[in-house]
């Protein structure tokens, strides 16, 4: 059993709007140019103490490119969720993908899977992809009006994989559908949906961390990185995550912390980017793109129901410009997603990068220096 917080959530959120944004690319750019090279260590969020004079962080190397994964008709993706397959493997869960010369090329898919038959995290590299020479949509998406399938999650149970996506125009989700496959991500069948108006919004990207007690543990905040979101937790059966009334809210109520109690923000409200959620090295690591600043963080605890109120937020990866790219320091960084078989002492992530049409991409970083979790 979790010990419920004792500590009263610092701001509630009733909910994003809806206002168009201006594309992804748009976004990183601008953000980017508010917080350059010389960025260093931030401060956290409200509530949060900042922990990051120790952190360092380097490039392994690049997943995607024209010379990697131009083979499979994949030379331009990004996101790369990596999550291990029942068979051993290293699968890397894109998102928009595009064959020619760059992004808005022919053949857009998403999500494609490309793979690494090597999963230890100093040995990744794309040699197979889902579909053979050509990386396949996963599922079907005709991107009729604009529309795409982004993943937010994927994760293993036992034999089978589990994947999350958001559904409709980017920004502007429509619902997001639960999907499973039983034969290391090569064929996936439809679990679930649920609608994108869910929980004021805050329901529509879900990261899930597999724990030791027969749970798996959800965060979630909108899909929009212009408004402003909470950080909701639910947690649901490892055998019925495909069951949305199955899944039980954490929140404040009452003047207590309860599951069962209306889901209330776990942390700040902000504008979220990608959001990643792993049991780790006997506790539970979130990554995450943060918006204002622009950087990749991590906070470290010990339960699923810590404060993250009061959590140190540890600054991963900072921005910069093209040219000025060194250690941590990216330009137009985003993801961030925890490469299964790293650890908090020497942890991988998954980091994408786009500011134009041919910088568009899934590379690997190490970061050293993590503060542990306080048990």
């Amino acid at each position: 059993m979790h010990e419920p917080h004792r500590f009263r959530p610092d701001g509630r959120t009733d909910g994003p709007g809806r206002p168009r944004p201006p594309s992804r690319r748009s976004l990183l750019r601008s953000a980017a140019a508010g917080v350059l090279a010389s960025a260093g260590i931030v401060t956290g969020a409200p509530g949060a103490t900042a922990a990051t004079s120790r952190v360092t962080g380097s490039k392994v190397r690049d997943l995607s490119g024209p010379a990697l994964t131009g083979r499979f008709a994949a030379p331009w993706t990004d996101l790369g969720i990596p999550v291990r397959c029942p068979d051993g493997s290293m699968l890397f869960v894109c998102g928009d993908t595009f064959d020619g010369g760059g992004v808005g090329g022919p053949d857009w898919r998403s999500p494609v899977g490309l793979r690494s038959s090597n999963a230890a995290p100093g040995s990744l590299v794309v040699d197979g992809a889902v579909g053979g020479s050509r990386a396949v949509g996963l599922v079907p998406e005709g991107h009729t009006g604009g529309t795409t399938a982004i993943p937010s999650d994927v994760f293993t149970v036992g034999p089978t994989m589990y994947m999350h996506l958001m559904r409709g125009v980017i920004h502007e989700t429509h619902h997001t559908d639960f999907w499973r496959s039983d034969d290391n991500g090569e064929t996936w069948q439809y679990l679930c949906q649920w609608p994108g108006g869910l929980h004021g919004g805050q329901f529509q990207q879900k990261t899930y961390a597999v724990a030791d007690d027969g749970y798996l543990y959800v965060l979630s905040t909108a899909f929009d990185r212009d408004v402003t979101s909470g950080l909701l937790l639910h947690r649901v059966r490892q055998d019925a995550p495909g069951d949305p009334a199955a899944y039980e809210p954490w929140g404040y109520a009452g003047g207590a912390w309860a599951w069962g109690n209306p889901p209330t923000t776990v942390t700040s409200p902000r504008r979220w980017g990608e959001i990643c959620l792993r049991a780790l090295g006997g506790g539970y690591t979130l990554t995450w793109l943060n918006m204002n600043p622009l950087d990749i963080r991590a906070q470290i605890f010990a339960t699923p129901t810590s404060n993250l109120f009061t959590t140190a937020e540890q600054t991963m990866i900072v921005p910069t410009v093209p040219g000025r790219e060194t250690g941590s320091a990216v330009a137009s960084p985003y993801g961030g997603f925890i490469v299964p078989g790293s650890g908090v002492d020497d942890l991988h992530i998954v980091v994408s990068q786009w500011y134009d049409a041919q910088n568009y991409r899934v590379m690997q970083y190490r970061v050293n220096g993590l503060d542990g979790p306080v048990h």
